[in-house]
């Protein structure tokens, strides 16, 4: 591969095989490695699409100011491509989002801005949205990419991610997506309901996000949920809804660092997900997992044991126990 530009580096036919530990079942799992691209997650694919059908439209110039509301990844993506095509960017983010990505957003010239006021809901997006909004009102030269209500979201996972699914698996019987913005899940969805109608396709949220109407609560882990209904949301993209707690996110985040690889919060969501659902899955099924990102900006969270011990007690001890067994 010989990209012309950093934005170009988009690895999207990276799979590994992960057997999972599931009761009476030896399933095994094809899990899209999305961390291997620039911006180290799936959202450079969502950035990248977003800014080119702008610049498409002729909206963006060298010097625009582009703003954004994100929890980590997606402006991390917007970072280095707004630094690649030299752009202004400012992101709109909150007390969960990670050291780590908040120096590497501002190592590519971003400013961050952290909202620390709960909204309704006791999230954080619809209070980051409301600064957006007010400073939309105060600079009407600024372009809100808007990643909860553009078309262009899922648009680039029609583009992208569905193709790279099909490419290495004609007719998977199982895909499982996060759903965040609900982006990936609904342009993936819209895809592979065209090319191969057959396939099961479950959506992942994690407990207490609204996004599909569930009951609103305290989370720690960004990257799946919200506190916000996306307009783009969509519930014909899926045929099954799995909730998961976030400290099953953990446990099976540890689980798989014990086999070798660190996975993000979303990862070990879904696959967490698939560990409960999987006992109904039949035997050689094809089964798919979308890895949004992976473990390298959760050292301070979901892999630093001072936190696990603070926030979810006893938790260690039993992931240990299932990893010795």
């Amino acid at each position: 591969m010989l990209a012309k530009r950093p934005s170009e580096l988009i690895l999207g036919n990276v799979f590994v095989s992960i057997p999972l530990l599931v009761p009476g079942s030896d399933l095994t799992v094809q899990l899209k490695i999305e961390g291997y691209s620039l911006g180290t997650s799936i959202k450079t694919k969502t950035a990248r699409h977003m800014i080119e059908q702008l610049e498409a439209s002729g909206r963006l110039r060298p010097g625009s100011h582009l703003i954004e509301s994100s929890s980590g990844n997606m402006g991390l993506a917007i970072s280095a491509i707004a630094a690649e095509r030299n752009y202004r960017f400012t992101c709109v983010s909150d007390p969960n989002l990670s050291p780590q990505t908040h120096k590497l957003m501002r190592a590519y010239g971003a400013e961050v801005v952290l909202v620390n006021q709960r909204d309704e809901n006791d999230g954080y997006v619809g209070s980051r949205i409301a600064y957006i909004q007010r400073r939309l009102k105060q600079d009407s030269n600024l372009i809100w990419l808007n990643q909860y209500a553009n078309l262009d979201n899922p648009g680039a996972h029609e583009r992208f991610t569905g193709p790279e699914i099909i490419q290495e698996f004609a007719r998977p019987d199982y895909v499982f997506v996060g759903a965040g913005t609900t982006g990936t899940l609904t342009g993936v969805s819209r895809y592979l309901r065209e090319r191969s109608p057959a396939t099961y396709i479950v959506a992942v949220d994690t407990a207490g996000s609204t996004t599909f109407g569930g009951k609103s609560s305290k989370r720690r882990i960004p990257g799946l949920g919200s506190s916000r209904r996306p307009e783009i949301a969509d519930e014909t993209a899926m045929d099954e809804l799995v909730y998961v707690s976030e400290r099953d996110t953990v446990a099976m985040c540890r689980r798989i660092a014990a086999r070798g690889m660190l996975v993000g919060g979303s990862t070990g969501t879904v696959l967490a997900a698939i560990a409960e659902f999987g006992i109904c899955i039949p035997a050689q099924s094809c089964v798919i997992a979308v890895s949004a990102d992976l473990g390298d900006h959760y050292v301070d969270t979901i892999y630093d044991d001072d936190w696990v011990r603070e926030h979810f007690p006893g938790l260690l001890e039993d992931v240990g126990a299932l990893i010795s067994n």
